[in-house]
């Protein structure tokens, strides 16, 4: 039975186990997807051991992404761009390749199951860290009308432009700026406000100004939570259109690493509503 995993420290949190055992199941495909909780000094060796021994593929979680795009032998493009990798596997010749499926994972979670439009849109994304960055080629090949980035370091925000400006010209804010703005003259109200700071992973959020938030305003938050996040808490009692989590995001990125393994386009609907059932419990 071919093997796979997801790889983070800690991952015993990880709901890609359950997630991809409800794609198997769903597809018929033979496979078997463990938790491999590693280290960042034991990383580069795990992840050598896992392949050596058999395994097909690999999800990488925090803190490994960047890590694992230093690793491999061959990049797809928007892992490339991105600068960070959570899907692994093996070329035939036995090279190691790396993609990223995040951005991809959301994009569709926007589009598709919550029929949103990100084509024309004013784009606004809190934080420039690893998660931002992964996400962006994908966000880039909507075709938005601006995309902002506002992170507490502007430097940091500043040099993920620089870093993307042959794609696209992103705007950059500091936290600082965005609160002491009293109105959206200067920098379009958003049509979708997406939470990818750090501070998410804690139960957290940055103080962000009410102008951000109106009724055709739609919230993202790139991380989930058993009830809810803070970020989507606060978007839903400034009364933004919509108030979502990253947990449709998390399924159809499992699902887009699941066909570049196997060939086979699972069905995620039915997976998504599995997973909000299971953290409802």
């Amino acid at each position: 039975m071919d093997r796979y995993a997801v790889t983070g420290y800690p991952v015993a949190h990880s709901k890609s186990p359950f997630i991809h055992a409800q794609f198997a199941e769903q597809t018929g495909e033979r496979l078997s997807y463990d938790s491999l909780e590693l280290s960042p000094e034991n990383f580069v060796a795990g992840v050598h051991k896992f392949f050596a021994e058999g395994g097909k593929g690999l999800n990488v979680t925090v803190p490994h992404k960047e890590t694992a795009w230093r690793l491999v032998d061959w990049l797809a493009p928007n892992a490339e761009l991105a600068g960070a990798v959570n899907t692994l596997y093996q070329l035939a010749d036995g090279r190691l390749a790396g993609d990223n499926t995040d951005g991809t994972g959301m994009v569709r979670d926007i589009e598709k199951n919550h029929g949103g439009k990100l084509a024309g849109a004013n784009i606004m994304i809190i934080g420039a860290g690893g998660a931002v960055r992964g996400v962006l080629p994908p966000l880039i090949a909507a075709r938005p009308a601006s995309i902002t980035i506002v992170n507490r370091t502007l430097a940091r925000a500043a040099s993920m432009a620089e870093d993307f400006s042959s794609q696209y010209p992103l705007r950059v804010l500091s936290l600082e700026q965005l609160q002491g703005q009293p109105s959206p003259d200067r920098t379009p109200a958003p049509d979708w406000l997406i939470n990818g700071s750090s501070a998410g992973l804690q139960g957290e959020m940055p103080a962000l100004p009410g102008w951000l938030i109106s009724a055709a305003t739609g919230c993202y938050d790139m991380v989930y939570a058993p009830g809810g996040t803070v970020f989507q808490q606060w978007a839903r009692e400034s009364g933004a259109l919509l108030a979502l989590d990253g947990s449709g995001m998390l399924v159809e990125q499992a699902a887009e690493s699941f066909r570049i393994w196997r060939g086979v386009q699972p069905e995620t609907q039915p997976v998504i509503a599995a997973l909000h059932a299971l953290l409802a419990k």
